[in-house]
């Protein structure tokens, strides 16, 4: 039985096979035979104490990029540096991050009780009537810190409307872009947010795993989709995967025409969940009945180039040569140049969004940084044919790549 304890003991290490049977007979024929479990049972979620760490990087970057303070919206960038998670809709609602005072929140007045019961009680909340302006409330509460003609940063998920609403009502403030500040909190991961991505790609392998043993001649990519979903669900988490059979493997996002499978389709399936928001993201590609020698020769080719991206990995490098790295590999197998059959960037950045900056692309110089976390997703797709990707998720050591969740891809008959 899969544990927490037992993967968490394991986490970091090289992970055995898990024993799934020889797969060019049909994966019905390996059904897993350990349950399943909630594996998030005693997790340690985060606490005040991390968001006020984070509050505090924040305001270490403002103080070096002077300004005074830093607004956000609703969006992923809220939940980070506060753990609030807030509805979108037309009436602003957000944070106000000084460099030298307490957080302070712009909120509806008609919402004032529903907010109460997330904002801790300690910080101050400023409420606006219908007819009233919310940006007017955010000049104000700089003009109360004595910054009223600073500089204000704004969180890159903020809203076009909003933005254009402070321009207008703002005052004398400065507005600026506030990349710099969030992305430079959430690129690096701390212990913790690396343990629940850990946990969440494990999950996401293992209910791929499981729902691989059922494959079946007939078998609809709903079908496979629901079984994903449900081992996940299982695992004590909400998630799933997006599977493609057959020719639809060759669109990397997939086609929206609905495949029932057969003997020889391909079979790729991208997908993840979250543990404590946090995400993963995993594609594992393989081939339903016998695979022919140019499905094996392509697989082998992805599978060598995630390994040479991998094997760049350290602090120090920069993202686009640990795409490079990859795409050296595809290209010298002669499925180039560039994006003729690898037709994305190698990997994104993943956290609280599945895809989150910093990206491993060409031009994209910033060196990598121990606690960062990516995705390593090499493809190569043949139009109207099949395609073959490959993604598992890593952080940066300080001695290297780590791939979360373990479970690597051995052979396209072992894919964990």
């Amino acid at each position: 039985m899969v544990t927490r304890r037992s993967f968490l003991k394991a986490a970091g290490a090289a992970l055995p096979a898990l024993g799934l049977a020889d797969l060019r007979q049909g994966f019905a024929s390996a059904p897993r035979t350990e349950a399943l479990e909630d594996l998030t049972v005693g997790l340690e979620p985060l606490r005040p104490e991390d968001y006020e760490a984070r509050r505090e990087k924040a305001r270490r970057l403002m103080a070096d990029s002077g300004l005074d303070a830093l607004f956000l919206g609703g969006g992923a960038n809220l939940v980070y540096f506060s753990g609030v998670a807030w509805g979108l809709s037309e009436r602003p609602f957000g944070l106000v991050l000084g460099r030298k005072a307490a957080p302070a929140w712009v909120c509806p007045a008609f919402e004032l009780d529903r907010a109460g019961e997330l904002i801790p009680r300690d910080q101050e909340v400023r409420s606006w009537e219908e007819h009233e302006s919310p940006y007017a409330l955010v000049a104000g509460i700089l003009k109360d810190w004595g910054a009223g003609g600073g500089r204000l940063a704004l969180a890159p998920d903020l809203r076009s409307f909003e933005v254009h609403g402070l321009r207008r009502e703002a005052g004398g403030l400065e507005l600026v872009d506030g990349a710099p500040v969030t992305q430079g909190c959430r690129a690096v991961k701390t212990a913790k947010e690396i343990e629940y991505m850990d946990l969440a790609n494990k999950i996401t392998k293992l209910a791929y795993e499981e729902a691989f043993g059922g494959l079946r001649e007939g078998m609809s990519q709903r079908e496979l989709a629901a079984a994903v979903s449900s081992a996940t669900q299982r695992m004590g988490v909400a998630g799933g995967g997006w599977p493609q059979f057959g020719p639809g493997t060759a669109l990397p996002h997939g086609s929206r025409v609905e495949r029932k499978l057969v003997p020889g389709d391909v079979v790729m399936v991208d997908g993840g969940c979250g543990v404590q928001g946090y995400r993963s993201d995993v594609t594992r590609t393989v081939v339903f009945g016998n695979p022919t020698d140019r499905q094996r020769k392509i697989w082998n080719v992805v599978r060598k180039a995630q390994a040479a991206a991998q094997a760049v990995v350290r602090p120090g490098v920069a993202c686009q040569d640990v795409d490079r790295a990859a795409r050296r590999v595809i290209e010298e197998a002669g499925f180039g140049p560039w994006y003729k059959y690898f037709s994305h960037r190698l990997g994104h950045g993943i956290g609280l969004e599945g895809h989150e900056y910093p990206y491993l692309v060409k031009g994209n110089a910033l060196k990598l940084e121990p606690g960062m976390t990516f995705s390593n997703e090499p493809g190569i797709y043949i139009p109207r044919e099949f395609g073959v990707r490959i993604e598992d998720c890593f952080v940066v050591t300080e001695g290297g790549g780590r791939v979360l969740g373990g479970m690597e891809a051995v052979s396209l008959e072992q894919p964990f």
